[in-house]
């Protein structure tokens, strides 16, 4: 009996310690190691990528936002603010998402498939509304023009890049909505386009909301 209780208190004991000593080292100094190192090494990234203007974060790299006009009375969506750069679409430029609102507790996709009648009729009215919006001062938009990532939403809905092509398709609006020259606008874009990541790996990009923070600049300059 003495010997079976001595047995299972020394069998907890160990157990104790072992736990004791696996939390201090996974739960305090590994997280404490791995926090050092990004901090010391990806500070931007390990703070969530932030991006600020006038002195305060705005936003991140890795969050689109939406740039819309105020909500008026009666409608249940509001309408693009079309003098900024529009990201892809959420309200306005047709709602093939679950997000309406680049809300992050809404990340996520219909999951309807190609031939779905609903998505195609919101990729259809997401094309026209970025035809007429974007033909003025008499350059026309194709329909042949309008990349894929002007009338469809990521897989996470929260996307904050477009491609150049959907990005050079904003500039002649952009330069009338905001009296600025179109090739300035342009060289803007230019600016603002990166690269495929080592060359080879994805697809060019620009990031919508580091591109409206230069136009904001520019139109405080002109």
């Amino acid at each position: 009996m003495n010997n079976s209780v001595t047995n299972t208190a020394r069998l907890l004991w160990a157990g104790l310690r072992a736990l004791l000593v696996l939390t201090v080292v996974t739960g305090i100094l590994y997280p404490l190691a791995i926090t050092g190192v990004a901090q010391g090494i990806f500070p931007g990234k390990a703070n969530g990528s932030e991006i600020k203007a006038d002195g305060k974060v705005v936003g991140s790299s890795l969050i689109g936002q939406a740039y819309n006009l105020p909500l008026k009375k009666g409608q249940e969506t509001p309408e693009p603010d079309l003098k900024w750069f529009q990201g892809r679409p959420q309200n306005g430029l047709g709602t093939n998402s679950v997000n309406t609102q680049y809300k992050l507790i809404l990340s996520g996709a219909t999951n309807r498939s190609g031939d779905n009648a609903e998505l195609i009729k919101w990729v259809k009215d997401a094309k026209a509304a970025v035809i007429k919006d974007n033909s003025v001062n008499g350059y026309t938009v194709k329909p042949s023009d309008v990349p894929a990532d002007a009338v469809t939403s990521s897989g996470s809905g929260l996307d904050p890049d477009i491609s150049p092509e959907y990005a050079d398709l904003q500039v002649h609006r952009i330069a009338e909505k905001n009296g600025l020259p179109v090739a300035r606008v342009q060289k803007l874009v230019d600016e603002h386009s990166d690269g495929r990541i080592l060359g080879f790996m994805g697809e060019p990009t620009v990031n919508v909301l580091e591109l409206n923070i230069a136009l904001k600049e520019l139109v405080a300059r002109s």
